[in-house]
């Protein structure tokens, strides 16, 4: 397998981290070499959290270089474009329509709908799925499952084509509490479904 440079990216709390260790999981089961690191610093605040996730042999180092991203996989528009300076040309973008509004915005009272991200996004990436993960959280009826969610959006767009759905159940069913994992099934399931695109 080449190298695969997936960065994962939103705010505290939308499970970014979890789904980083997820692909990771699988990865290593099927005997892939995996580097990661996170960025989580304000997490707990609703700051900026990223993961870098880098898979495959030779990798020597976690850290994706600007421009080199195979998968951008972003639980937030805003944040979506604040690095798409790392994805590579050709490169895929799986984004969430639903924003999520900065603290610094909600102070000064700014109307931030993300619309004008996706919009951006809309304009300068070829390859690009938008997932509406409001709607699939209201489905689902838990809004702690878009990060698994995200995973079957990025799994339908063919850019974690070196794992299957079932790799990903194997490192859900071993990660996620037993009492979560049914619902976490459901969720990797969401965008499996043909008329959601």
């Amino acid at each position: 397998m080449m190298q695969k440079n997936i960065l994962l990216t939103g705010v505290g709390g939308q499970g970014t981290v979890l789904a980083s260790k997820l692909i990771a999981a699988a990865a290593m089961q099927k005997g892939l070499p995996v580097m990661s690191a996170e960025t989580i610093g304000m997490a707990q605040k609703g700051g900026s959290v990223f993961s870098h996730l880098r898979i495959g042999a030779g990798v020597m180092s976690p850290m994706i270089r600007r421009g080199t991203a195979d998968l951008l996989l972003a639980f937030e528009p805003a944040e979506a474009v604040r690095m798409l300076p790392y994805l590579k040309e050709g490169g895929t973008v799986v984004v969430n329509s639903h924003p999520v509004m900065p603290v610094t915005a909600a102070l000064k009272g700014t109307d931030y709908t993300g619309r004008e991200m996706i919009a951006y996004l809309q304009e300068t990436v070829p390859d690009l799925l938008v997932i509406d993960g409001w709607q699939a959280m209201q489905e689902l009826g838990n809004p702690k499952v878009l990060n698994v969610v995200m995973l079957g959006a990025a799994l339908k767009s063919g850019a974690l084509d070196f794992l299957t759905e079932e790799d990903l159940l194997e490192a859900i069913r071993a990660k996620v509490k037993p009492r979560f994992v049914a619902l976490n099934e459901k969720a990797l399931a969401y965008y499996a479904e043909e008329e959601r695109q």
